[in-house]
Formats: C-alpha cells, structure tokens, sequence
C-alpha cells in the first residue's frame, strides 16, 4: 500500500486534477512538503499558471514563483503519480439537477492512466454515493483494475472559501475518509502534514460525502430564513438589520443576514442532497422552500427598485439604473451562478436601461457566459436614476461615499438600493437619499 513515507522522499507524487478555486490553493500547499503534479484540461489556465498568474486570485503570484508544481494538460503524466486528488467542479443543469460530467470526464481520464497500488481521493461536492457508485465504477472500467485489490479510494471534501484571507485552506479543519480504515488513517497522515486545523476521520465515505453537502445546505437555510424575515419586515415597513441588530444582543441569537445566494457552493449543493432524496422516494420539503425562497430574491430586490422609480416619480422605461458588483460575493472574480444577473435580467424586462460595473469580473468571462459587456468607467453612462450596490467589494467600499454616489447622478440624488446593507440608513435619510436595502 502508499505510504506517505513514498510521497515525503519523492518515491511518488502526488496529482491534483483541476486547477480552480479549489484544486490550486490545495496544490500549492502540498507543494510545500511534496512533489505535486497540477492537471487542468484547460491549456489556457495552464499556461497562465506557468507563467504566474491566476486569474482567481486565489493564489499571489509570489507563491507560484516559488511553488516546484509542474502544471501540465498532458492526462498521461497524471500516471506517474500515486495519489490523486481531484477538485473538478459539480454544478447543477438548467433543470437545478445535479450535474455529474466534471467528475465523471475526471474518472475516465484518471482511469485510463491509473497505476496498481493509486488511491484516488475525490474532493469535489456530491451526494452521498457518487464516490463508490458512480466514480469507482468508472475507474474499474477505464483501467481495468479491481477496486481495492488494485486501487483505493477516499473522499475529503473541499472547505475552500473563496476571497477569505483569514480562513485558509490549511487553517480549515479536514474531513477524510476512505474505502478501508488503513486508506483513511493514510490520507489523515497526509493532510495532516499540511494542515494546522486538524483532522476529523468519518468512519465511511458516503458519511464524509453527506458532511459536505450538508455544511452549505444550513447555511442556505439560515439566509433563506433571513431572506423571508426582510420580506416580512418590509411589508410592515421596519428594517431587518436593526431588527437583527436588536435580535443579536442575545448570546445565542445565530447571527445570519439577508442577501443574494449565488456561486458554486451554497446556491448548488442543496440541490444535490434533494435530487438523491427524491430518487429514494422522499421529497424534501424545508430545503426546496428555502432555495425558492433564495433564488426569488434577485428580482425581489429588482422589483423594489422599479417601485423606489414609480415612487420617486421617475419613469421606468428608459430610467438608467448602475448596478454595482456582479460577481456572486465580494472581492473574488467568480461569476458562476451570480445572482445579480437576475436584477438585471428582470429590469431589462421593464425596458430599464440597466448598466454593470465590476472591477473583479473579468469582461471576456461575463461575455462568454452572459453575453453581456461591462461598463469600465461609472461615470460614462450618467446620470442615473438608481444605483443599486450589489456586490460590497473593497473597492467600492474605499471609492463610493454619498457624495461620490451623488457624483453618479450629476449632483441629484439618485435612489441607492444597498443589497448588502453597507450604508447607514441614518446617513442616508440626513441626506435626503431615498433608500432601500434587504
């Protein structure tokens, strides 16, 4: 069997399959102690990262410089390692169902290089089963070697949180376990070498899958909760952060806020616990009201700024509206399942002319995959009749003040819709800013 002995002198190496928010952090930590091999089926990513750039921002360019992974998109070299840890992506279709082809297109390609005596660990969100029912299966067929005699595999599911300085990779506690109890406590030697947070060991692999997807099913319950609350306490016009604020002087008040829910994680994993349920028969009930519920809010939000127009006596058609931040949280350039595309989406079809700035996203991936065009400069397309701050990145947070957004309507006060509640709303009534905010 693999000992971590065999990775810490360089007898073999270790493989990271997918370079993404998840995969790249991960590898340039294990760098740190082993020989790694980083994969990506993208030759674009991988020569950016040769050359020192991620274009997520997640790793600077000062630790790639200094990092001995070898990046390649050649799959053959993934044979020469050992371990293999894959972070490809699990997104949902169209139809909000679990989305399976990443990894499933990583088995295959794992499979057709995979060596006797791999273990093969997964890191990538899915529901409890995928691991041996859908990925073991794969690697059998494509390499024609018996699981567990000839290669094993576990699960260690990805904390990554994108854009968080504080919470690193290697101060997150890690969940692994494997198919047998000695394939566990080896993979628990090996993170445990790299990471100062801990590790928790699951007795079984679908335990480990079923943590995972759990961890952002709640989180996603909360902030529907929260979300639902701010409708309530709009209609008996009071504010849900000062309700909050109110609410959050007790010590064991859970302290959540209302806001969109997008990105990869707590926006998508929830539907992959509810798809396995009701292909066993059960239909969830508080999980799917709580994603309707987040899903709703991009035109919630929309739906309130047409009413501040009508209210402020402006008309709708043709009003011009700058929306701020399009990414799906704050100082990161991930656009996957932003939620403020349905702000826009929804404004457009009450003929408002809608305009987006970011200083994060990256315009060739918002065209790409929105077929939309950012604006580059706030003041171009001015005055406008409402901003609306929907994603609090620092920049905007150092660059716009009251006056600055007032600046953005030509010295008239525009209306601010504050998503993220950044503003005071005290200053924005002193200055007779009309004001609204989740």
């Amino acid at each position: 069997m693999l000992r971590q002995t065999d990775l810490e002198n360089g007898k073999e190496k270790i493989a990271v399959v997918g370079l993404g928010y998840v995969g790249l952090p991960l590898a340039t930590l294990m760098a740190r102690k082993y020989n790694v091999l980083g994969f990506d089926i993208n030759s674009t990513r991988i020569s950016e990262l040769k050359k020192n750039i991620d274009r997520t921002r997640e790793v600077d360019a000062e630790i790639l410089k200094v990092s001995n992974i070898r990046f390649t998109n050649i799959a053959k070299e993934v044979s020469n390692c050992r371990l293999i840890i894959v972070t490809v992506p699990t997104p949902i279709d169209r139809h909000r169902t679990p989305d399976l082809r990443p990894v499933e297109g990583a088995s295959e390609l794992i499979g057709q290089h995979l060596g006797k005596g791999a273990v093969v660990v997964y890191e990538s969100t899915v529901y409890p089963g995928v691991t041996e029912d859908i990925c073991v299966p794969i690697l059998e067929k494509e390499s024609r070697l018996s699981w567990k005699k000839d290669f094993n595999v576990g699960y260690s599911p990805e904390r990554i949180n994108p854009g968080d300085k504080k919470h690193t990779i290697d101060k997150i506690k890690k969940v692994v376990s494997g198919d047998t109890p000695e394939v566990a406590d080896f993979l628990a030697q090996v993170y445990s070498s790299v990471i100062t947070a801990g590790i928790h060991i699951t007795s079984n692999i679908k335990t480990a899958e079923a943590a995972k997807v759990i961890e952002n099913t709640q989180r996603d319950l909360n902030i529907a909760l929260m979300n639902e609350l701010s409708v309530i306490f709009n209609k008996i016009k009071i504010d849900t952060r000062e309700v909050l604020e109110a609410a959050g002087t007790k010590w064991n008040f859970l302290r959540f806020e209302p806001g969109l829910v997008g990105g990869h994680c707590i926006g998508v994993d929830p539907y992959y616990l509810t798809s396995k349920a009701e292909s066993l028969g059960y239909h969830p009930q508080i999980i799917l009201a709580g994603r309707r519920i987040n899903d709703n809010m991009g035109k919630y939000v929309a739906t309130n700024t047409l009413k501040m127009l009508i209210k402020q006596g402006k008309t709708v058609k043709g009003s011009k509206v700058l929306i701020l931040g399009f990414t799906f949280k704050e100082d990161i350039s991930d656009i996957r399942n932003t939620k403020v595309i349905d702000i826009y989406n929804e404004l457009i079809e009450y003929d408002v002319a809608a305009y987006i700035h970011d200083p994060y996203a990256y315009e060739d991936e918002v065209r790409d995959m929105f077929n939309l065009e950012l604006i580059q400069n706030m003041k171009d397309y001015r005055p406008y009749d409402a901003i609306i701050l929907a994603v609090k990145h620092r920049y905007y947070v150092k660059e716009l003040g009251f006056e600055e957004i007032r600046g953005l309507a030509n010295g008239d006060t525009p209306i601010l819709i504050d998503v993220k509640g950044f503003y005071s709303r005290k200053e924005a009534d002193k200055m007779a800013f009309p004001y609204w905010r989740l």
